[in-house]
């Protein structure tokens, strides 16, 4: 009898069933970050972890029979493919066990992390419901605390606003400098200064010839409306 269309079929059944329990281990480990988790696992949470476990048990069974299978045949007619491919069952089935184990642990930690920050925030609570007095004193600590940081905080922009403000001082007294070196440089060197001059010219009188356009188109603007 032909052993091919038992491989075919188990190969196939073992591919569907670890397509399964990635689909499941996505939706078990969002438990992980789940904030505010119950004291105890919630029942999708252990549904979840059933099934995966149950997964992983088939898939267990399966690469058993396909091994068997796999002796079954003639040594010269088992692929080397056929080999590699059970192997690398093999392997996930290897690998899911261990995400499992270590989802579990981090689900776990997760859990007894945030209800003992819960127990010291109601012991605290409990603490100041009792102590009144002290209580106030520690909010008025807490108060001084954020104050002060604020302040630092205030320095530290006043510091650098000084120091931003001396920095345009030092560049506006470069700039003057530079501008004081042209000046001397365009006055010793004959035709410039008298150039500058009338480029200055110009440009005030373009300003006076633009501006007076705009009064006039202002005045025929206000006559005709």
């Amino acid at each position: 009898m032909s052993t091919g269309p038992g491989w075919a079929q188990l190969r196939q059944q073992i591919r569907t069933l670890e397509s399964q329990t990635e689909s499941i281990f996505h939706n078990y480990s969002q438990f992980a970050s789940t904030p505010n988790l119950p004291i105890k696992p919630s029942e999708e949470e252990q549904r979840n972890e059933a099934e995966i476990q149950e997964l992983l048990e088939k898939r267990e069974s399966l690469v058993s029979q396909l091994t068997r299978v796999l002796d079954s045949e003639n040594a010269l007619s088992t692929s080397s493919l056929k080999q590699n491919n059970l192997s690398r069952h093999r392997e996930v089935l290897t690998e899911h066990r261990q995400e499992l184990r270590r989802l579990k642990s981090s689900i776990a930690e997760a859990r007894d992390r945030q209800h003992l920050l819960s127990s010291v925030r109601s012991d605290i609570d409990a603490y100041r419901s009792s102590n009144p007095a002290e209580a106030e004193a520690e909010y008025m600590l807490q108060e001084r605390g954020r104050l002060d940081n604020s302040h630092n905080v205030i320095d530290g922009i006043i510091s650098q606003a000084y120091a931003i403000n001396e920095n345009f001082g030092l560049q506006r007294e470069t700039l003057a400098s530079i501008n004081r070196r042209i000046t001397s440089a365009a006055a010793q060197i004959p035709g410039v200064n008298g150039l500058i001059q009338r480029i200055g010219a110009k440009r005030r009188r373009d300003g006076i010839i633009l501006a007076s356009f705009i009064a006039i188109c202002f005045l025929l603007f206000l006559y005709f409306s």
